[in-house]
């Protein structure tokens, strides 16, 4: 009989450093979407201010510990380590914890490693601390959000951690190259 393991999805790829630039796998945890039904957002936002959290504005998270709620569309959030419970009935729940690739990219030169695959000004002035995007890291959807001065977590779908990890690879080692030619 085979024996299965369970791995992380960058397992054996992360960390990587280049160039004073960290990109390194955030601990497993639990991952929820949460969509309010219709007349219950208010509600729903009780439930996560009882967690120290609460319902993000469009482009925001609101983080307390190590658990977050960020917004990831209209209408919906992504609750990380933290459990939904008192949400059943009021949202449509989706557990999402083996789905996402979750890595924080972290450095002086973080945000010149991005610029060269997010279609997004992330400049302290244009994305502060706790702000969130959902757009694209190359050809794959990308959720992000400004965790520190310098840091990023993001996440990707699961099936895209190694093509992930490769991309931002690639463009820390030009950054740092870049940093090194002058």
């Amino acid at each position: 009989m085979a024996s299965l393991l369970e791995l992380t999805p960058c397992e054996g790829l992360l960390p990587v450093t280049a160039g004073g630039v960290t990109l390194a796998e955030l601990p497993p945890a639990l991952i929820t979407s949460i969509a309010p039904f219709e007349a219950k957002q208010a509600a729903v936002a009780r439930v996560l201010k009882s967690l120290g959290l609460g319902w993000p504005r469009p482009g925001r998270m609101i983080a307390r510990g190590d658990a977050c709620c960020l917004w990831s569309g209209r209408g919906q959030a992504m609750l990380i380590g933290a459990g939904a419970a008192g949400l059943e009935g009021i949202a449509a729940l989706s557990d999402q914890g083996d789905g996402w690739a979750r890595m924080r990219i972290e450095g002086a030169h973080s945000e010149a490693v991005l610029a060269r695959l997010v279609p997004v000004d992330l400049s302290p002035a244009a994305f502060g601390k706790a702000d969130v995007a959902r757009t694209a890291l190359g050809h794959m959807m990308l959720l992000i959000a400004r965790t520190g001065g310098q840091a990023f977590d993001l996440m990707v779908f699961r099936s895209m951690a190694r093509t992930a990890v490769h991309e931002l690879t690639v463009a820390m080692k030009a950054v740092a190259a870049r940093d090194n030619a002058t």
